[in-house]
């Protein structure tokens, strides 16, 4: 396995004063594969390198109640993210599960899934031929090369344990490079095999682009004139992780 290159991460951090960067710091410098943490309080961001992913730097924020929005992962045209929901009908709240990708080497990707409202047991993870989820699962082709690779392909991901309260998360390191998986799909079934029928457990999303360290400097939507902290609130509030 190759050693896993490191990377920059940029949060969004609520930080009132130094004793904030403080705690900030002291937390995070905790965290295994953490080099280096900057914070900026007048931007009220939180810029850190290293090789842990960026769930894991996520809850150690959490674990001391501060707050965070990711803002931007790798350099540019390094990080992608995909948002995986349930297409079964009269679901409130579809979105079940989110998948950041961070390139941090020439053909190395880092994969860091996390779902949540599932029911317990083992799902497998893969990548599709295409990005058409119009009829969910069965509509995103085979798996990627394994037409041509057969069990080796990239496309196969591998299991994801769902614990008793419906959670799971796993952090993957694939031979990849982003460029080669942006408007695929990912898709994430229950049991052993890699089915495509669709049902509230089998969840479906499109790879996207996504912002890589300070290309994202939003502050206020356009479209909305909401805050990115107000515009969590309302995501989170519809099953966004």
């Amino acid at each position: 396995m190759q050693e896993r290159p490191p990377f920059k991460t940029l949060f969004a951090v609520p930080l009132h004063c130094e004793g904030c960067i403080s705690s900030v710091t002291n937390a995070l410098s905790q965290v295994e594969g953490i080099l280096s943490v900057e914070c900026h309080l007048e931007h009220q961001l939180v810029e850190v390198e290293g090789t842990a992913a960026p769930s894991k730097i996520s809850k150690s924020l959490q674990d001391i109640g501060k707050d965070c929005i990711l803002r931007g992962s790798g350099n540019a045209n390094s990080a992608a993210v995909c948002i995986l929901e349930t297409h079964a009908p009269n679901v409130e709240n579809p979105v079940r599960g989110l998948a950041r990708l961070v390139q941090a080497g020439p053909e190395f990707t880092i994969f860091d899934i996390s779902l949540k409202g599932l029911q317990p047991g083992i799902y497998q993870a893969s990548i599709r031929q295409n990005g058409d989820i119009s009829n969910g699962a069965a509509s995103t082709g085979g798996v990627w090369e394994e037409d041509t690779r057969g069990t080796e392909a990239r496309g196969r991901l591998g299991q994801i344990e769902v614990d008793s309260e419906g959670s799971g998360g796993i952090i993957l390191d694939i031979s990849v490079a982003i460029w080669e998986l942006i408007g695929r799909s990912m898709v994430l079934s229950p049991g052993t095999e890699l089915f495509r029928q669709d049902d509230e457990a089998t969840l479906v999303g499109v790879i996207a682009r996504s912002a890589g360290i300070w290309e994202n400097d939003k502050v206020v939507c356009s479209c909305s004139g909401k805050t990115v902290w107000e515009e969590r609130v309302e995501q989170t509030g519809k099953g966004m992780l």
